[in-house]
């Protein structure tokens, strides 16, 4: 079976842990299929602790790692759209800085690619921890085959982000990243790629194990998030891709939830990914 080279894509900023950028950097970089092209975007300035922890694999993957540095923090979607048309491959990994790929995931997400030519965007199955990685808190499982992603994409995100492997020029065809969307860069991202007729899959398998902040619930509600949301599924209806049906089942619980206790919320989260 045919395989392929690949790139990957990162972005960090002055707030991660730089114990999370070495389990992050070293999950990628153990992979049973590695890459040749490791793009670390570096969103605005860095803490010492974490510049150490750059300097470190640079000097140990001098030819594979590459440093962008933006001199100011401008959010993941501007980091994404500035660091994807500097990968080199056509296939990217997009990987976050505090989760943890599991050993084989960039090696099945290149099968599903050459048994599938026509195949623009994969994700998976993503674990969930707090602290120990071993400790395995929720699974995130999502529709497997195109029809079912496109249904659901109406309602909720169809795609794990930490997961995601696509084809660049698909990317950059349906216009890159953007930050029309704060915290829906990847939502708006896969809609226009699947609008503009990209061609889509998740695996069943758990690609990645993603960390989970204790906040992380809390930063998924309130006034201003409930907003966001409600203005990005509000776009979705009026150019057509949602259907009122879609919008009052999907959007509007969504919303509500928002504005409900943290606890509520978590447990939500926790039954039906969102």
């Amino acid at each position: 079976m045919q395989t392929f080279s690949y790139s990957v894509l990162m972005s960090v900023y002055a707030g991660e842990n730089a114990e999370n950028l070495m389990q992050s950097l070293n999950s990628m970089f153990q992979q049973t299929m590695p890459t040749d092209d490791f793009l670390l975007v570096c969103d605005g300035p860095l803490s010492n602790e974490l510049n150490a922890v750059i300097d470190i694999y640079k000097k140990k993957y001098s030819e594979e790692l590459h440093i962008l540095r933006i001199h100011k923090n401008g959010g993941l979607g501007r980091a994404l759209r500035i660091g994807l048309p500097r990968c080199r491959h056509e296939l990217v990994a997009r990987m976050d800085s505090d989760d943890i790929s599991y050993q084989d995931r960039c090696e099945r997400e290149l099968e599903a690619f050459a048994r599938n030519p026509s195949l623009d965007l994969l994700s998976g199955t993503v674990t969930e921890f707090m602290d120990r990685p071993e400790e395995i808190l929720g699974v995130r499982r999502l529709p497997l085959s195109e029809k079912e992603i496109r249904s659901f994409s109406r309602k909720r995100n169809p795609m794990n982000h930490p997961a995601v492997m696509f084809r660049k020029t698909a990317v950059l065809s349906a216009g890159n990243y953007c930050s029309r969307y704060p915290l829906f860069e990847d939502y708006d991202l896969w809609i226009r790629m699947l609008k503009n007729g990209s061609h889509a899959a998740n695996l069943s398998e758990p690609l990645v194990n993603m960390r989970v902040s204790p906040d992380l619930y809390k930063r998924r509600g309130g006034w201003k998030y409930a907003e966001d949301m409600m203005r990005f599924h509000t776009d979705l209806l009026r150019v057509g891709w949602a259907s009122p049906a879609d919008y009052f089942t999907g959007a509007i619980p969504h919303g509500m939830l928002c504005l409900m206790p943290n606890e509520i919320r978590r447990t939500a989260y926790r039954l039906i990914h969102i």
